[in-house]
């Protein structure tokens, strides 16, 4: 009984950790999408800065601290060689150029000797704990809260909207979207180091082209309306399978093809039926309930 306690304990305890981790990546989609840019570049940022983050611990003796900030700011510094080419591009064009990136830098690590190639490294420490993961997310969100509503904010949302519009009111774009960008890849190279360091090993096959529609679909499940929409697609999507994990056992249900499904149809439900994310859904709610109140004085 004691021993089946702290499986349970130590599985939520993970899922939990996962929560913030995917909240970071995110938040780092989000970064891009907050400027109206589609870039599908940060599982490559993200696989930097876990190999980067691995490699620095197993070798050196630099405190985590220090390999956190390595982690963020390596792939923040190869972004802005790469968005100063790819941001001038738009729409499907950039979401494709900035694909080849990322597997590019996942085939590079693949083919590198010195990680292991596709085996990756393992043994990693175990350094990462919940509250340095959600020290860094409330870091990150409340960057994001400062934003909304400010000049800079303001500026990111004409962007948004319509770039060309935002130029002859003598809003540098080019600047902006490569801003974002560069943070992006350092919210995504941070996530990387955690994840790291909390799984104890990393591989290039984890930052394939399924990472990157998982980091999407975080932001469009939750809404990329604010900040905080991707916070909570992502919290959902990963505390999702082990809901329905539970349940099934509870029920005697073997989960399986079952729980795919699930998974399946309350994405596509949330995607019809909420099309501006799970954040919208208490305004919703609310909304329905003054219509609701509406007919019943009108009656």
């Amino acid at each position: 009984m004691i021993a089946a306690l702290q499986e349970l304990f130590l599985t939520w305890q993970s899922a939990i950790g996962f929560v913030g981790i995917n909240g970071l990546l995110a938040l780092s989609v989000y970064a891009t999408l907050s400027c109206g840019q589609l870039s599908l570049a940060n599982a490559g940022f993200m696989a930097i800065g876990a190999f980067a983050s691995a490699l620095l611990t197993q070798h050196t003796a630099l405190p985590f601290a220090a390999v956190l900030a390595v982690a963020a700011l390596l792939p923040a510094a190869v972004a802005v060689p790469l968005g100063l080419p790819v941001l001038r591009l738009r729409g499907v064009f950039l979401a494709i150029a900035t694909i080849g990136f990322g597997e590019m830098v996942r085939l590079g690590f693949v083919n590198w000797d010195y990680t292991n190639g596709a085996l990756g490294l393992v043994g990693i420490p175990q350094r990462t704990t919940l509250p340095v993961v959600y020290l860094l997310l409330v870091a990150a969100a409340f960057l994001f809260w400062r934003l909304r509503g400010s000049r800079h904010g303001q500026a990111l949302e004409a962007i948004r909207e319509d770039e060309a519009v935002a130029r002859t009111l003598a809003i540098d774009s080019t600047r902006y979207k490569l801003a974002m960008f560069v943070l992006g890849a350092g919210l995504a190279g941070l996530a990387g180091a955690l994840d790291a360091h909390l799984t104890f090993m990393v591989a290039p096959s984890g930052f394939g082209f399924g990472r990157v529609v998982e980091m999407l679909v975080y932001a469009v499940v939750g809404g990329i309306t604010s900040f905080i929409g991707p916070v909570i697609g992502a919290a959902f999507l990963t505390l999702l399978p082990e809901v329905l994990r539970v349940l099934g056992e509870l029920v005697g249900v073997e989960p399986g093809p079952l729980r795919q499904f699930l998974n399946g149809a309350i994405l596509l439900a949330v995607i019809l039926f909420l099309p501006h994310g799970l954040a919208s859904l208490p305004r919703r709610l609310r909304r329905w309930r003054e219509r609701r109140k509406g007919v019943a004085l009108a009656a």
